[in-house]
């Protein structure tokens, strides 16, 4: 797998006047860890932008800040962006230690076709796009693969204890959990059309009664 590379610089301004920065196209970050002090960074926003597009929030990054000799192992944490345009505001990096279990959200790839879909049996289903693993750095997988070929009829499911994951990979979702299913697809009652016709048809008259006599 490509190894994912980054290199930042340490950074001086705060605060508000981090702004300027953005509008010369560079973006302030902060690398945080366990026992380790926040550390306040900036790199350009292109290729900040390369590597969220790469990484996401589940692989492993190589980071480099000024000129350290030694790199740094972190995962993008959070990433806030501008309401409206999606700029690139801030990035929040984590750094991990190679020899302590981290938890992480690895995307669900799904893998083949299900037969229900190619019969039209059904709708493929995905309830859960992610899953939440324990792992040391050097286990963490970039994804997690999920055989669909499999599901073969409406009502066919695939649950988390199901699935496989790489040696030394822990799955914390319940294991009784759906991860992906065919949905039976459900047909209107009463056709579009037909419906319109039916309330266009005129009422059938009904037979006038006699007064009951006084």
């Amino acid at each position: 797998m490509e190894t994912i590379t980054l290199q930042l610089e340490q950074r001086e301004t705060i605060g508000k006047k981090t702004r300027f920065l953005r509008r010369s196209g560079v973006t302030p970050a902060h690398v945080f860890g366990h026992e380790l002090e926040s550390l306040a960074v900036q790199g350009q926003t292109a290729d900040l932008e390369k590597v969220i597009a790469q990484a996401g929030m589940s692989r492993l990054i190589n980071l480099k800040v000024g000129g350290e000799k030694r790199a740094r192992l972190v995962l993008i944490r959070e990433i806030q962006r501008q309401p409206g345009t999606q700029a690139l505001v801030h990035v929040d990096l984590y750094q991990v230690r190679s020899k302590e279990k981290m938890t992480v959200d690895v995307p669900v790839h799904l893998v083949g076709q299900a037969p229900a879909v190619a019969a039209k049996a059904g709708t493929l289903v995905v309830d859960l796009s992610s899953l939440n693993v324990e792992c040391l750095p050097a286990d963490l997988p970039a994804r997690i693969d999920v055989d669909v070929t499999v599901l073969r009829k409406a009502g066919d499911a695939i649950r988390v204890s199901e699935i496989k994951v790489p040696s030394g990979v822990a799955v914390l979702n319940a294991p009784g959990l759906v991860v992906v299913k065919i949905e039976e697809e459900r047909k209107p009652l009463v056709e579009p059309e037909a419906k319109a016709a039916e309330e266009e048809k005129p009422a059938e008259a009904r037979p006038e009664r006699p007064a009951a006599a006084k």
